[in-house]
């Protein structure tokens, strides 16, 4: 896909083999993990070592013996920080401290806990301008790297000369990576010229449902209507709302 355009009531997708598709309703339904975040960090675009994003990294093979800054608070950053950390030598750098969550409570899964008290399907989307971050979910493993200093833990770095890291203690060292694992953002470039997304390229929606064009809507983002919006377990209860509010679009149109 390479671009949507709307005019006269409809849309028009042009492909990216040449074609095009006329229809009155499109839904985007590519999710929240399309396009890796890299956060604009003191000195990062000056950085003269190894700079990759999780979406990248595959195994710890490669970074054998290096010094690895792992840029993160999130589930990926501490799974992946604890895995070099028993090759490299390995900083967890966040803004935040690291929030864990015990896997399983009471002998179940925390995922099943979430679906059978129905906070997985709370309508709390709209009511979230800045969505929570979510704790790592763990089973002791992580928590316990993390304690041992294996990797250590320290606020972001405060600025960058080369491969020259410097920390918020004033502390300067040579690093060899850095691996942000930053998150992702939904992957929407081709509704740009609808002006359905914000200046962030996040689309202007309530709950899957597009602010800017009525046959427009989503399925897959983070906290779209609720907790589960973007995983395996809340995506189709999403789809289902959408299909119904688009078919009454289409029912008036």
């Amino acid at each position: 896909m390479r671009e949507v355009r709307f005019a006269g009531g409809t849309f028009t997708l042009s492909l990216e083999g040449g074609g095009q598709l006329a229809t009155r309703a499109v839904v985007a339904a590519s999710g929240t993990f399309g396009r890796p975040y890299r956060p604009d960090l003191p000195g990062l675009k000056g950085y003269g070592g190894t700079l990759l994003h999780a979406a990248e990294y595959r195994t710890p093979e490669r970074f054998t013996g290096q010094r690895v800054v792992v840029v993160g608070a999130g589930n990926s950053a501490v799974q992946i920080a604890a895995e070099l950390a028993g090759r490299a030598r390995v900083t967890l750098a966040a803004r935040h401290p690291v929030r864990f969550a015990r896997r399983r409570v009471l002998g179940r899964d925390l995922h099943w806990w979430l679906k059978r008290t129905g906070i997985d399907a709370l309508p709390l989307g709209r009511f979230l301008r800045t969505p929570p971050s979510q704790p790592v979910i763990d089973d002791g493993r992580y928590r316990a790297a993390v304690a041992s200093g294996a990797p250590d833990r320290r606020p972001v770095f405060t600025g960058i000369d080369g491969t020259k890291v410097t920390w918020a203690d004033g502390r300067t060292e040579e690093v060899d990576t850095i691996l942000l694992a930053t998150g992702y953002r939904p992957d929407l470039g081709h509704l740009a010229p609808l002006g359905a997304l914000g200046i962030s390229g996040n689309p202007r929606h309530r709950e899957g449902m597009s602010l800017t064009h009525p046959g427009l809507a989503y399925v897959g983002l983070e906290w779209q209507r609720s907790l589960s919006s973007n995983s395996l377990r809340g995506v189709g209860r999403d789809a289902e709302r959408v299909a119904r509010r688009i078919a009454a679009h289409l029912s008036r149109a």
